[in-house]
């Protein structure tokens, strides 16, 4: 008998295939990701041909990233925040979007410029047909958008288990705000801060969470540490005021290990340390320009006087209710049984609202903020709590009765949101 030999290719993949990370639920992940992305990439050719995309935000941001990709000036600098005249695009500063204070942006670094940018350093020009650069300059947001349904419906399924992840990740692909911001059609970019707000808060956890093991801090946390600062920077480097989130973890970490105060102090110091260092380099190591755009830098937008305009809470009923229809019905019916069940009363449920609440109340605070990173940010945590409190009642005597509304509510908003895509057209 011929002895058929397999090939190491094969055997890599078959491992794969079989192994434990990559089973039933992550193959059902994928798929409602992919439905994700095709209307994230539909929505973008749909812009493209109606001529969406504003020259004063978009083009703005790609010029001055690319400037600095090819050795120019600094972007949201001085030097790079030059007048129309000079640069031959439209100001977004006179539409809002652009807060500038002795020439410095004053809400965001270069990294939010240079992310911009970066597709652009492929010169697509010379290869890719002129229909699907704008495709191509989507990419970093389209990126984002699906890394960071990845990473909630991570979380939501080591929380709440693969109920938790499915309903977390189904509100998420089928929210019209994470599709249009993903998308960049009629958005300022901010997917990359969120995805940053998100991973900062869930990667303090996780690193707390392992200080019950009696290891060495720093050294044996190294990699959730250098995860946590490029969440962080990722963060704040899009959107300045998400630095706050840097204070919210470290009472958040002492929550979850109270007994290893010190060892949470020196990973908090350190991955901050880490979060300062890849800042510095998104202004390519200019320390002057550096300390002058931290100066510069708006850390914080907070109007007390802005709790009694109706339109912050115009703002917040759009951005919860109308960006994601099912949580008008899913958010009140999770709050009521959060209040009224002790037994959904625990740190998983509770961190998340919490985080929800308080990026509520800084967006309530800052009305005329022309960033979306509170808004956006806020309803991604809401996605956690809700998919946990469902998940929590799925496993009482009434989980046909939450099953069959859980389906209906899902249901109805996937074919919702698919319908007002196609009526794009």
């Amino acid at each position: 008998m011929v002895k058929h030999s397999v090939s190491p290719v094969t055997q890599m993949l078959r491992r794969f295939l079989h192994s434990d990370a990559f089973r039933a639920p992550q193959f059902a992940a994928a798929g409602l990701l992919l439905v994700y992305l095709l209307q994230c990439v539909w929505l973008v050719r749909v812009g493209t041909q109606h001529d969406w995309l504003p020259a004063s935000d978009q083009a703005l941001r790609i010029y001055q990233g690319f400037e600095q990709w090819k050795g120019g000036a600094i972007a949201g600098t001085p030097e790079s925040l030059r007048s129309e005249a000079a640069t031959g695009l439209p100001s977004a500063g006179r539409s809002g979007h652009l807060r500038v204070h002795d020439g410095y942006d004053q809400d965001r670094s270069p990294l939010y410029y240079l992310v911009a940018a970066a597709p652009l350093l492929v010169r697509p020009g010379s290869w890719l047909p002129e229909s699907l650069q704008p495709l191509l300059a989507a990419t970093p947001y389209l990126f984002f958008g699906v890394m960071l349904g990845a990473s909630l419906w991570y979380v939501a399924r080591r929380l709440y288990g693969n109920a938790g992840g499915y309903i977390a990740l189904a509100l998420y692909c089928f929210s019209p705000a994470m599709v249009v911001n993903a998308a960049g059609a009629q958005s300022l970019g901010e997917m990359g801060a969120v995805w940053g707000a998100f991973g900062t808060i869930f990667t303090a956890i996780a690193v707390a969470h392992t200080l019950y093991a009696p290891r060495e801090v720093v050294l044996w946390n190294w990699r959730r540490i250098l995860l946590l600062g490029l969440s962080l920077m990722l963060a704040a480097g899009n959107q300045f005021s998400l630095a706050v989130l840097a204070l919210v973890i470290l009472p958040l970490m002492f929550w979850v290990a109270p007994v290893r105060s010190r060892a949470v102090l020196a990973i908090w110091t350190t991955a901050i340390a880490v979060a300062v260092v890849l800042l510095f380099a998104s202004y390519f190591f200019e320390p002057a320009l550096f300390w002058q755009g931290m100066l510069h830098a708006r850390w914080i937008n907070f109007e007390p006087s802005a709790f009694g305009m109706s339109v912050s809470y115009r703002n917040a009923w759009h951005t919860i209710f109308r960006n994601c229809p099912p949580l008008m019905l899913a958010l009140p019916v999770a709050l009521m049984a959060y209040l009224g069940w002790k037994r959904t009363r625990y740190f998983g449920n509770t961190a998340p609202l919490l985080i929800a609440a308080l990026l509520l109340i800084l967006a309530l605070g800052a009305p005329n903020f022309p960033g979306q990173g509170f808004h956006l940010t806020g309803l991604v945590f809401l996605f956690v709590f809700v998919s946990g409190v469902f998940a929590d009642l799925l496993e009482t005597q009434h989980r046909l009765l939450v099953a069959a509304g859980l389906g209906g509510w899902l249901s109805a908003s996937a074919i919702w949101n698919l319908w007002q895509l196609a009526r794009l057209m």
